[in-house]
């Protein structure tokens, strides 16, 4: 049974202000600001009383556990694995995750009393044309339900759903890393400049805590990012595009496409049975013309599958009009699953024919494979032995393999046996 431990960051002022109401009320707006700035250990709110502090320690959630923290990239991008104790209130999801050495536990007991969740932070530096950014990738769910074939978190299932305050402190913890110093690189910013809901699960299947979430990044009271600064990702959960677009913030919404038919897409993304591409389609477009944002349509190509012109010319026939951008992803190869992006030239090859038929796209530099925390690959080395395929992502393959020649599915390219690394974008 959950403990009704509240969580601070889905609180509000007005609720900090109800849970501390035998205190002065600048005491909770004290609470707030430490919250905002990525402190939520009281032991360091320091202008509160230390009876105030102690109290907090046993009403509030503890903080995350930085069970690990990895880099690639020249220090670029950063992977962290948090664990969240499931006795403190907080969804007490079942995980399959590795822990960390007890070295670097500190406190999380067992896997039994942990919910651990990976994020991960995209540094770009300052250049001539643009400033500098700090991007997170923020996870939404343990684990993913969507089951798409070429996607390890997906494939491992979901485990449980998140809080806001879980969402919201992989927000702040790559906060403090920055302000810290953790990331020592020229040009990149102290702290965080943009949010990208694109790690773990599906955030329109955990629609209240994902539009909570939001609300909290924005609000000036909040963290306060420019909603454009934010952006949501989806596979094709209509009515939560359509919910985002009552929400009146000027977020950037991005569909995961990755086929160019219902009949292809059916496989690769089988939310697509409940909601086919005419429908996404058009709410994505009410979605652009309630928000007066530019969509973006996430492509991930795959060899042998999807990455073929004739199906890069039907996906530009579906798209004209939209004004879209589309970023075309090579595939991240994972242990799990059996393919693997296409060379760069079929790469080059499907983005020609996209721009030439009028649809702006471009490939997308893959960031962080090294330490698995690209797009498809978070949860992937540690809920996976090395060489096991996942049951879906062979079952996918074997019926896109007897099925080519009505989908028009390339055989695959000699030499792309590995993935490929494509232009920056």
């Amino acid at each position: 049974m959950t403990m009704s431990i509240p969580d601070p960051y889905a609180l509000g002022r007005g609720g900090l202000a109800a849970l501390l109401d035998d205190q002065p009320r600048y005491r909770a707006e004290q609470v707030h600001r430490w919250l905002v700035r990525g402190v939520d250990d009281p032991t360091e709110m320091t202008d509160l009383p230390r009876s105030l502090r102690a109290r907090l320690m046993e009403l509030l959630p503890p903080p995350p556990v930085l069970l690990r923290h990895t880099s690639a990239d020249g220090g670029l991008t950063h992977k962290v694995l948090l664990g969240f104790p499931a006795s403190h209130g907080l969804d007490p999801l079942r995980s399959g995750l590795e822990i960390a050495p007890r070295s670097l536990q500190a406190g999380v007991e067992s896997r039994a009393d942990a919910v651990e969740i990976e994020s991960v932070l995209m540094c770009y530096p300052a250049r001539q044309d643009r400033a500098g950014r700090a991007t997170v990738c923020v996870s939404t769910q343990a684990g993913c339900a969507m089951g798409c074939p070429f996607c390890a978190t997906g494939q491992a299932g979901l485990r449980g759903q998140l809080s806001v305050g879980q969402v919201v402190r992989q927000v702040t913890v790559m906060q403090r890393l920055l302000s810290q110093g953790a990331v020592d690189v020229p040009g990149v910013p102290d702290h965080v400049t943009n949010v990208v809901f694109m790690g773990m699960g599906e955030p329109l299947a955990n629609l209240d805590v994902t539009i909570a979430a939001v609300r909290w990044l924005h609000d000036p009271d909040g963290f306060d990012l420019s909603a454009r600064s934010i952006t949501v990702s989806t596979v094709g959960l209509v009515p939560g595009i359509r919910r985002l677009g009552e929400l009146g913030l000027p977020i950037t919404l991005a569909v995961s496409l990755h086929a160019p038919d219902d009949e292809l897409r059916d496989d690769l993304v089988p939310v697509n049975r409940q909601h086919p591409l005419a429908e996404l389609l058009a709410a994505a477009r009410q979605y652009s013309d309630r928000s007066g944002r530019r969509l973006t349509f996430e492509y991930v190509l795959i060899d042998g599958i999807n990455a073929g012109v004739d199906q890069a010319r039907r996906l530009a026939s579906r798209l004209r009009g939209f004004g879209a951008h589309v970023n075309l992803i090579p595939m991240n190869a994972t242990p799990a699953v059996p393919w693997r992006a296409p060379p760069v030239p079929v790469q080059l090859a499907f983005l020609a024919a996209l721009t030439d038929a009028g649809v702006t796209a471009t490939i997308r530099h893959n960031r962080g494979g090294a330490i698995d925390a690209a797009c498809g690959q978070l949860y992937a080395d540690y809920a996976m032995a090395s060489g096991r395929t996942l049951p879906a992502a062979v079952g996918a393959a074997e019926r896109l393999s007897t099925q080519g020649s009505t989908r028009l599915v390339m055989a695959p390219t000699q030499g792309s046996a590995g993935p490929a690394m494509a232009p920056p974008s």
